[in-house]
């Protein structure tokens, strides 16, 4: 991969200032740890590197190889990028002897290049190989899944994943064509998936839900956000912060159920003998939710649907 391969689609970071503001970088903090959960085209971790001190380090993490070749132009003993999902965090983070962190930042939403490039399969809006992987190193492609998944199973991803009130139709509509001929292009099954749809909503191509369901199953992606979330948590030092950034309902639900569990404890029976020290304590408490401004939806239609999250952990009361 060349650098002109990784940097000639261009990317706009979606909630930039906001989602790195969220993580305090400020005083002594700015000599902290930090997680860059998604490095992408690094918008956000280099924003974070100008605000840490000499000090400060910021781990980044990425699935895409691309995003890795980029990550590589980085030139600062304070930056470390690790090839893989920030579902790794624990791992990566003890190999590098990190015990805890400030502030993590996951950016939960595909980058505009690999979109835009019609050779990573994402879009049904140009024509390319089927293969929708983040990390184009390992895994299946999409392709290669529709080539063997059964109809049931096809079925159930569109519907779960893409929240797909035709996905029955087009679960066997793909089984049948594929008794035929392989599906191995982008044009092919977003035609495929016109046909079988039987209504269009307003504005939106008929293609789109059954494309987003089937690139968050091949790349695991709802998966690895309850495995991520959980190891950011324990990452987080007392005070630390989390700053999320989701970009459909789904992803956005498991952040704020995730969220939610931390801060609302359920409390024993207010009758019972049990002192205010002794009862469940809240583990974060919520600091901000940040939708785009409209002047940023304007200049960047693609950050429309985005929502940042943002919490802070809380220190264990001492008993």
């Amino acid at each position: 991969m060349t650098t002109q391969q990784a940097t000639e689609y261009t990317h706009t970071t979606v909630l930039l200032n906001e989602a790195v503001d969220a993580l305090g970088i400020s005083g002594d903090r700015a000599n902290g740890v930090y997680v860059d959960g998604t490095f992408g085209r690094g918008g956000h971790s280099r924003l974070i590197l100008q605000q840490l001190g000499p000090q400060g380090r910021l781990i980044a993490f990425d699935k895409d190889v691309q995003a890795i070749a980029c990550a590589a132009q980085i030139n600062d003993p304070r930056f470390h990028i690790v090839h893989d999902s920030f579902a790794a965090m624990t791992t990566a983070l003890e190999q590098l002897g990190v015990s805890k962190v400030d502030g993590i930042l996951m950016d939960l939403g595909i980058s505009s290049p690999q979109v835009d490039d019609a050779s990573r399969g994402f879009s049904f809006r140009s024509d390319g190989p089927l293969d929708m992987r983040m990390d184009t190193s390992r895994g299946m492609s999409a392709a290669e899944w529709l080539a063997i998944a059964e109809e049931e199973k096809i079925r159930e991803v569109i519907k779960n994943y893409g929240e797909e009130r035709f996905a029955f139709q087009i679960a066997k509509a793909i089984v049948a064509r594929r008794q035929t001929d392989s599906i191995t292009g982008t044009r092919q099954l977003a035609e495929l998936v016109a046909n079988a749809v039987k209504t269009r909503e307003k504005g939106k191509d008929p293609a789109t839900r059954t494309f987003q369901a089937i690139r968050i199953f091949v790349n695991k992606e709802l998966e690895d956000l309850e495995i991520g979330l959980d190891a950011a948590y324990v990452a987080l030092a007392p005070f630390g912060r989390m700053s999320v950034i989701s970009f459909h309902s789904l992803e956005d639900r498991i952040v704020k159920q995730f969220f939610a569990s931390k801060v609302k404890v359920e409390q024993p029976d207010r009758r019972l003998p049990i002192r205010q020290v002794d009862l469940p304590q809240a583990k974060m408490r919520l600091l901000d939710r940040i939708k785009p401004s409209e002047a940023e939806v304007a200049v960047n239609p693609r950050a429309r649907s985005a929502i940042l999250r943002v919490a802070e952990r809380l220190p264990e009361v001492l008993k």
